[in-house]
């Protein structure tokens, strides 16, 4: 099975991730992030940010 994105952006999501499980994880509001979707949306755009290599937005 392949990878659906390259290590370093699976390592930051898997942080972002572990964030999550342990309730660390928030929004610019400052709420807890309570979504599993949210949270992995959430490290795709840290991963983005960083210009590690994931898909671009869709419109």
């Amino acid at each position: 099975m392949r990878a659906k994105y390259p290590k370093k952006a699976q390592e930051k999501i898997g942080k972002v991730m572990d964030e999550f499980k342990k309730g660390d994880l928030k929004r610019s509001s400052g709420d807890k992030v309570k979504n599993r979707k949210q949270a992995a949306a959430i490290g795709i755009s840290e991963a983005r940010e960083e210009g590690l290599k994931v898909p671009k937005k869709k419109d």
